[in-house]
């Protein structure tokens, strides 16, 4: 029989944006009731190393370890070894700084003795001293190829080799047909103690959808029966941090808030069950057939990321 006696929230992250309301949650609730699932179609090799960026950016975030101004990396990070490389001829185009390489090569060694990315997740959240479950879409690969003006790019050649300058016209996952939910993750949706599901404001299109289009994931969900609130990343029009906004506006679609919620509606139909508008958008959120609520959704200190929280809490009924 299930055991519901201890609800959860679950919930669903990309990177910064993601990262922001995930530490806001894990401020306001006991960590046993919070589980994050993180994207992990951006993670790729560099120099034989396994790269899980927006995995390390929760990581960092939830720990407090994180680079503030920039939203990920690690705050006093040194560049010796960056440095070295490029004295011996390397690309340096994907920024490592020195105590960043030291989860890389954790990750990888383990990794490569034959742990799956679940168990060395969990192990790095445990060495970090962080206490909420952080669990990985998948143990499969799963890789995000952006198609472009310039060709197909795999994401990080794109976002971070290319500062997003190729014109985007679509999207794909390779592998995500074949990929299975974490174990961990699938059996936290078995368990019946999920109370509520949180969409984090992370990109739509490239941090969400891989997770959400894991075959079979976004259905099962929707079947829990609970809450499911997503908040969106555009706020008046722009989108807070990284290329949403160009994104969008390549795809031919308009720039705004009510754009994300139609996105959602669209793929994930019968999905979300609320979604969250800045306050900014109030006028967008009077057009909209969907379920709205508005509220401050730009999180520029720990107090608007606790507030964020609370009010998607109390929306969740929790």
């Amino acid at each position: 029989m299930a055991d519901s006696s201890r609800k959860k929230i679950l919930a669903l992250s990309g990177g910064v944006g993601g990262a922001k309301l995930a530490l806001g949650l894990a401020r306001e609730l006991a960590p046993e009731s919070l589980a994050v699932v993180v994207n992990t179609a951006d993670d790729f090799r560099y120099h034989g190393l396994t790269i899980s960026p927006d995995i390390d950016t929760l990581l960092y975030t939830l720990s407090g370890r994180s680079n503030r101004a920039q939203g990920w990396g690690l705050e006093g990070e040194t560049w010796l070894v960056r440095d070295a490389l490029e004295q011996l001829g390397a690309d340096t185009w994907f920024q490592l700084g020195d105590r960043d390489i030291a989860t890389h090569l954790l990750r990888s060694g383990r990794l490569a003795a034959g742990d799956t990315l679940s168990e060395v997740t969990a192990s790095l959240a445990r060495a970090m001293g962080i206490a909420v479950q952080v669990l990985p879409m998948s143990d499969q690969s799963v890789s995000t190829v952006v198609h472009s003006d310039e060709g197909d790019l795999a994401f990080q050649e794109y976002f971070v080799r290319r500062r997003c300058e190729p014109r985007v016209t679509g999207f794909s996952f390779r592998g995500q047909a074949e990929a299975r939910p974490a174990p961990a993750l699938q059996a936290l949706l078995d368990s019946g103690q999920v109370s509520a599901v949180v969409i984090c404001p992370s990109n739509p299109f490239v941090s969400v959808d891989p997770v959400l289009g894991i075959p079979g994931l976004w259905r099962q969900l929707a079947g829990l029966g609970v809450p499911v609130i997503a908040v969106s990343p555009i706020i008046g029009g722009r989108a807070v941090k990284g290329p949403a906004a160009k994104m969008m506006a390549e795809l031919g679609l308009p720039v705004d808030a009510a754009a994300v919620v139609r996105h959602y509606s669209e793929h994930y139909p019968g999905l979300v069950t609320e979604f969250v508008l800045d306050t900014e958008d109030a006028a967008l959120a009077s057009e909209l057939e969907q379920s709205t609520v508005l509220c401050n959704t730009l999180m520029q200190t720990l107090d608007d990321k606790r507030a964020l929280a609370r009010f998607v809490l109390q929306l969740a009924g929790c």
